[in-house]
């Protein structure tokens, strides 16, 4: 199993930062990292997301909810066509510092076979992470 994890403090409350992230429509205008978001994030149901990790090919993927806290969480489970081959485990976390600060934390725990295989696009990964951190704590604090 390898773990990617990538923390901001963002100048806003819990409620801005959570409805920037739920806007999947205005992914495009901010987000460097996730281009493309859509579905209903609903515990159970499945959304679409498309990736574009620096210095690596996009991909589309389409994971299944498996929690989702207005506020405070939303996690899901992506998988390489079978599950157990390459799966990653992704989380937003808000974590409310005071009411106009938060810490925002974004993590994934892949796990599969073909994970030692990866390195170099796991590297790629928590680059983007970053990006879109930095991206969002930029698009929270304009408000």
């Amino acid at each position: 199993m390898k773990e990617i994890y990538s923390e901001i403090e963002i100048n806003a409350s819990s409620k801005v930062v959570w409805d920037i992230l739920m806007d999947f429509d205005n992914f495009p205008n901010w987000n460097p990292f996730i281009e493309k978001i859509s579905g209903n994030p609903k515990v159970g149901s499945k959304i679409e997301v498309f990736i574009q990790p620096p210095d690596s090919r996009g991909m589309t993927f389409k994971p299944k909810i498996l929690d989702y806290k207005p506020e405070e969480k939303l996690r899901w489970i992506g998988t390489l066509r079978i599950p157990k081959i390459f799966d990653g485990e992704h989380s937003w976390i808000i974590k409310e510092i005071n009411e106009n600060k938060v810490l925002f934390v974004q993590k994934e725990k892949f796990s599969g076979i073909l994970v030692p295989l990866l390195g170099g696009m796991l590297k790629n990964t928590k680059k983007g992470f970053k990006m879109m951190n930095n991206a969002l704590k930029m698009e929270s604090e304009k408000n």
